[in-house]
């Protein structure tokens, strides 16, 4: 089951959820169909848990949110990257563990 404490990012929202955030957000470059991604899942539902209040942790669908992942340069999904400050901070293609994505946020 999917933590409550992930958000759901979209070219709609990208700016005011991520850009302008006051704390670390963790994005998930995702797609539906992405079997690496499913695996990856569990291990962002769990950061959210438990940096919550500390990071911001969500997904983006790629399909869905095409200009977003262009911008980016995101080839591949799983992606994560890291933006503090309105800035790209860190990155990581292809499924991972939780304690590199821990350190690619740096808490």
């Amino acid at each position: 089951m999917a933590s409550k404490n992930v958000h759901t990012f979209t070219e709609a929202n990208f700016e005011s959820e991520v850009l302008k955030s006051d704390v670390p957000v963790l994005v998930d470059f995702t797609a539906t169909w992405c079997g690496p991604c499913k695996a990856l899942a569990p291990i962002v539902d769990k950061l959210a848990d438990e940096y919550q209040g500390k990071v911001k942790v969500g997904k983006l669908d790629i399909d869905e949110n095409p200009k977003v992942t262009a911008n980016y340069g995101v080839r591949s999904v799983p992606t994560v990257i890291v933006f503090k400050g309105g800035a790209k901070a860190g990155s990581h293609a292809g499924l991972t563990s939780k304690e590199k994505l821990v350190a690619l946020l740096g808490v």
